[in-house]
């Protein structure tokens, strides 16, 4: 038998503060570079004190809806708070997400063909080895392995920053491709479930050979785009 889930306890007043004053912006009360009430004023119209007032406004300069200026007070900075990039990546339509990672992987996989380690080398013909042993096998185990292999590639680039952008689109690509794979079944739909194209990547990096990098992964990612359009259109 489920525990019984309790009360419903009043949110803490800092909260109550902080969204009566994102209702009041997001209503125009107060514009985007309009300068807002001191503490001592919002304190009193909210009924709370300064403390939480503070409090308040430091969770809307969270979110991007204001600023403090030193000196001048705090001013508005937009409507409605600011999504963060992970954020914006979780609702962005999955095609969109693939044309940006295709931008990104394909100088990616040409700057790896130039920099790769004997590690690096190693690191990728272990995770195309993983991804062989996760074809055929669950959807989710089978796009892990995939992404992994895409890591591989693009951490051999050696660019903190690459690396730390295919970090943050990996969430979003793992959740689109297990969507295809709902869709389309992708895994019978290639009789190598794709390891002819992830191969020729791999060997591509490992020779050397930026352009040929650059293209399998162009190659490879179009045909997924491809895919993902088809299933769009119906």
């Amino acid at each position: 038998m489920s525990q019984p889930l309790g009360p419903v306890r009043p949110s803490p007043l800092v909260e109550q503060a902080a969204e009566r004053l994102r209702a009041r912006i997001a209503e125009g009360v107060w514009p985007v570079g309009a300068r807002l009430p001191g503490e001592t004023t919002l304190a009193k119209d909210l009924g709370v004190g300064r403390s939480t007032v503070r409090e308040a406004l430091r969770a809307l300069a969270g979110a991007g809806m204001v600023r403090a200026r030193q000196g001048a007070g705090v001013f508005v900075t937009a409507l409605r708070p600011v999504e963060d990039w992970p954020a914006r990546l979780r609702r962005a339509a999955v095609g969109d997400v693939y044309e940006v990672r295709t931008l990104l992987e394909i100088q990616a996989a040409r700057l790896a063909a130039e920099r790769r380690t004997d590690d690096d080398i190693a690191a990728m013909r272990a995770a195309l080895e993983g991804r062989r042993a996760a074809a055929g096998g669950p959807g989710d185990a089978f796009v892990d392995a995939d992404v992994a292999l895409h890591a591989a590639v693009v951490a051999a680039a050696h660019n903190p920053v690459l690396t730390d952008l295919f970090t943050e689109f990996a969430p979003a690509l793992r959740q689109g491709l297990i969507e295809l794979l709902g869709l389309v079944d992708v895994q019978r739909a290639e009789r190598d479930h794709g390891d002819a194209a992830h191969a020729e990547l791999v060997d591509a990096v490992a020779a050397g050979d930026a352009e040929r990098a650059g293209r399998a992964t162009r190659e490879e990612l179009v045909a997924i785009q491809g895919k993902l359009r088809a299933e769009e259109t119906g």
